[in-house]
């Protein structure tokens, strides 16, 4: 990591960002107390940012409430389409197969996640189709775990321009984004942030907003 990323890093634990970072983080937080349903819409919205955006995974969250555990397949893909999300077919297969997990979700990954976040991450990998290490990581720290790393586009791209890793790559395998979360855990033991906190700041820097 560079010294001048280092440096703004550090300026921005003692800057007004530091408390809308707090403020998601406890909001994080609470969501892991809250019912099996709120789970399940944050899972779907995870399905929903693959190759899409956290700002449209949550305006199509918020328009459509509990639709995500209600509506027939036709009806969902349909309102997808009609909120201008691109995959709307398939993210709706993907959400209506996932609401075999639930009930149960919360138990389940909390159950996991006790001994180890990353099983829960491997677990929701395995078995919750479209999901991948990002998403599913996502997932995880949107309901309060935050030793996990989000590997997204910005992420990334600030990884390579700082010269944490050599180049944005256009895909991830498990061994590359094991290993990459891992130059990321590094950084935040050294500024004595955990992951979920490191991610906020990385991705104010490079969009200017804090979003779950």
């Amino acid at each position: 990591m560079s010294e001048a990323l280092s440096d703004t890093l550090v300026d921005l634990k003692v800057s007004p960002v530091s408390v809308a970072v707090k403020e998601r983080l406890a909001e994080f937080k609470l969501l892991n107390t809250l019912a099996e349903d709120e789970w399940f819409s944050e899972l779907c919205f995870c399905i929903l940012t693959a190759n899409s955006s956290a700002k449209k995974g949550m305006q199509i969250q918020t328009e459509l409430g509990d639709g995500f555990a209600t509506l027939p397949k036709k009806e969902l893909s349909k309102e997808l389409k009609r909120l201008g999300y691109r995959f709307f077919n398939k993210r709706a297969e993907y959400i209506i197969e996932a609401r075999k997990h639930s009930p149960g979700l919360k138990k389940n990954i909390q159950k996991l996640a006790k001994k180890d976040t990353r099983a829960a991450r491997e677990w929701l990998v395995a078995n919750v189709k479209g999901l991948g290490y990002k998403e599913a990581s996502h997932f995880l720290r949107n309901v309060g775990y935050t030793d996990v790393a989000i590997l997204d586009r910005h992420i990334l791209r600030t990884m390579a321009e700082t010269e944490m890793i050599p180049e944005v790559p256009k895909s991830l395998n498990r061994v590359q984004y094991l290993t990459y979360e891992n130059v990321l855990r590094l950084v935040a033991y050294r500024l004595k942030l955990s992951l979920a906190a490191l991610d906020l700041y990385l991705w104010y820097l490079k969009t200017g907003k804090v979003l779950k």
